[in-house]
């Protein structure tokens, strides 16, 4: 089968069944003690002191003017907190806890080789999950096959590694069909979720890639570089969004952003959408603005709101 068929069977598989993913290259710490919460709550966007056990939480962790060093998932896993982020990230987010726990009543985990993680997505499940963990996400709830965690697109499975094989096996029997990374990055790129060391970098601002709903909290205490993201959230406009591109072609990740003859990005996340066709994620200058015309390589591109959303058919 061509790559290109392939992908589009599998795209179909993640909008009408189950599709399995192992990404268990996912860096992944835990933190336990008294103070975990309390410490991390000073290191990171969100508001980890108000979690509640069987909650979580996206954020980000910022250099003190502002700039993300990696983003991050929390779950409040009652007796600890387990942390996963992108593998690029990891030894920046063991270093920065590693040094801010000193004083604090808190022991800090390496599990990115202990723990497997497979992810489901597609209308099922929750189905071949074995359980519901519930409607937010992040809602996490121990199931048959492991820690099972509510995403966007479906759930997540963590389970410990010497399982992995067997836990894999028992969720293909259940329904979930082996999938690629690539397929499931489409889907990613059409519902407009930046990921860590494509579409963000040590120089993006979470305003800037249109975090703050999601991973910012602007009424608990301070954190490191909450300065620069409270100023620019209440008195100033970011000078770059995150915005989708629709190209004429593929386009590799990268590849320099023109208005004109002004460069206004690069792009991000590139894929072939079986629905869309040639999309792209990119941090623009505001210049670049929703219906505005862009050269991009070889390719011309529209640049558009995210998510995507399929085009309106003529009258």
């Amino acid at each position: 089968m061509a790559v290109a068929d392939l992908l589009a069977h599998e795209y179909e598989v993640l909008g009408t069944s189950c599709g399995l993913i192992d990404r268990s290259e996912r860096g992944k710490l835990a933190l336990t003690g008294p103070d975990a919460k309390e410490m991390l709550t000073g290191q990171v966007t969100q508001d980890v002191l108000a979690l509640e056990p069987g909650g979580g939480t996206y954020a980000a962790f910022l250099t003190h003017k502002g700039k993300m060093l990696g983003d991050l998932r929390i779950l409040d896993r009652g007796d600890e907190l387990h942390l996963d982020c992108e593998r690029v990230s990891l030894q920046e987010l063991f270093n920065l806890i590693r040094r801010a726990k000193l004083g604090f009543g808190v022991e800090l985990h390496k599990r990115t080789l202990e723990t497997a993680l497979f992810s489901l997505i597609g209308p099922r499940a929750r189905e071949v999950a074995g359980i519901d963990p519930g409607s937010t996400e992040h809602a996490h709830a121990e199931g048959p096959h492991g820690l099972v965690v509510a995403t966007d697109l479906g759930v997540d499975v963590f389970v410990e590694a010497e399982r992995a094989e067997a836990t894999r096996a028992a969720l293909v029997a259940a329904g979930a069909h082996p999938i690629s990374e690539a397929a499931a990055e489409i889907l990613r790129v059409e519902h407009g979720r930046p990921r860590y060391g494509i579409d963000l970098t040590d120089a993006t601002i979470p305003q800037e890639a249109g975090l703050n709903e999601r991973a910012v909290s602007f009424t608990k205490g301070c954190y490191v570089g909450q300065e620069t993201v409270a100023r620019l959230h209440y008195r100033g406009k970011p000078n770059r969004h995150l915005r989708g591109l629709r190209l004429s072609e593929p386009v590799e990740t990268g590849t320099p952003i023109l208005l004109g003859e002004k460069e206004v990005g690069a792009l991000g996340s590139s894929v072939v959408s079986p629905r869309h066709g040639a999309i792209a994620l990119a941090l623009v200058r505001r210049e670049a603005a929703p219906g505005d015309r862009v050269t991009v390589g070889p390719a011309t591109a529209e640049v558009v709101e995210l998510p995507f959303r399929a085009p309106q058919a003529a009258a």
